[in-house]
């Protein structure tokens, strides 16, 4: 058997976990550059084996789950967070089917509905800035997006309890996913995880008086928490208030965490390009009308270009930098074998930075997309969210 590259170290058992929170791209690039697309290095006591480009990467995303496992990377990170018995903290085909329960909570019809929230949202936000002065773009955009994503995903009750503190909690609970948070015990008394878990409690306990409430009610609300007070699992089980906290929890985060990074990056390519602000302006105003009325669903599939500057955001600055899984079995990736006991990673931001694939890798360019996909040809190229 032909073990990866590996990576030496002089600092036993922290290994390269300094050069690698310090910055993290520029380590997996120079990395790649060397050793070439798989390669395994340790960091306090663990050891990481990266899968650099689409043929590589395909290890990952092709594999099953009882062979390259997710819960035993991502439970340590995701419970103290989102609590016991949803997720990862759960058997594969359970959060399988708690997924699916979420799916049928979110979609198109419910998509549609969003759209007006949003929008309300938005504009009560932005009534309290002035017209002119500074603004700290990406705390005020996770602001916002808490709010937008709590009236669409939780419902209004739960929106309507959502003051400046509440939404705090939140921010300390997106603490809880840190490198402290990936490669440390999660009962270790550090300030962040102090946090994590005071927020985790006191979120759960607004969140059960609301369920409590709406199970007490007569009328039937249309949201994803009815969604989850209705539903079963297939052995016909309903899910109890802990299972439904948690579930809102993730579902808030997940989608907060995502849009807020994805949206401040967003802006910041923007805020350099004032040509480009024009032509998304204009395209805007083209679409909605001069004195924008009530946007539709439909309408925002026509804004072309703010499409592309999405995807060329979410290319340079997927929100996810690295997705990890456990080898619980050797897995053969070319010529090497990666051992079981590995923790084995593909980082989206590398793979979208890589320049056999990119042209002008590192230039924020939405016009790569106006022709052919510049990734068509490699299936793994472009994996902001994974390959699901």
């Amino acid at each position: 058997q032909k073990f990866p590259p590996y990576i030496p170290s002089s600092l036993p058992f922290l290994g390269h976990a300094i050069a690698f929170g310090k910055s993290p791209i520029e380590f997996l690039e120079k990395a790649y550059e060397k050793y070439g697309p798989v390669f395994s290095f340790t960091m306090v006591g663990k050891t990481f084996t990266y899968l650099v480009g689409s043929e590589a990467a395909a290890l990952m995303f092709n594999s099953k789950n009882d062979e390259l496992n997710a819960e035993d990377v991502y439970s340590r990170l995701t419970t103290p967070v989102f609590g016991k018995g949803v997720a990862y903290d759960v058997p594969n085909h359970v959060f399988l089917e708690q997924k699916k329960l979420l799916k049928t909570g979110l979609n198109m019809a419910r998509f549609k509905q969003h759209v007006k929230l949003i929008e309300e949202e938005t504009r009560q936000y932005f009534l309290r800035w002035g017209d002119s002065g500074e603004k700290n773009l990406f705390e005020s955009l996770s602001e916002l997006i808490i709010l937008t994503a709590s009236r669409c995903l939780h419902g209004v009750e739960i929106r309507n309890v959502l003051t400046e503190s509440v939404a705090q909690l939140y921010t300390d609970l997106d603490g809880g996913f840190t490198h402290a948070a990936w490669l440390l015990p999660h009962w270790i008394p550090l300030p962040s995880f102090r946090q994590r878990d005071r927020a985790h409690i006191a979120i759960k306990q607004i969140f059960y008086k609301v369920i409590e409430k709406r199970r007490r009610s007569t009328e039937k609300e249309d949201d994803i928490l009815q969604t989850l007070i209705d539903a079963t699992y297939k052995d016909g089980r309903t899910l109890n208030d802990d299972e439904i906290s948690g579930m809102l929890i993730g579902l808030l985060l997940a989608g907060q965490h995502t849009s807020s990074t994805t949206s401040a990056w967003l802006g910041f390519f923007m805020a350099r390009d004032s040509e480009l602000q024009k032509r998304c302006y204009n395209e805007q105003k083209q679409v909605f009308g001069e004195n924008l009325p009530p946007i539709t669903y439909e309408q925002l599939k026509e804004l072309t270009l703010l499409d592309r500057c999405l995807k060329e955001t979410l290319r340079l600055r997927p929100p996810i930098m690295t997705m990890m899984r456990m080898a619980r079995t050797p897995q053969k990736v070319g010529e090497f074998t990666i051992p079981a006991g590995h923790q084995v990673c593909v980082s989206p931001t590398v793979n979208h930075r890589l320049q056999d694939t990119w042209t002008h890798r590192l230039d924020f360019d939405p016009d790569r997309y106006l022709g052919d996909n510049p990734a068509a040809a490699e299936k793994f190229a472009y994996v902001p969210f994974g390959a699901g």
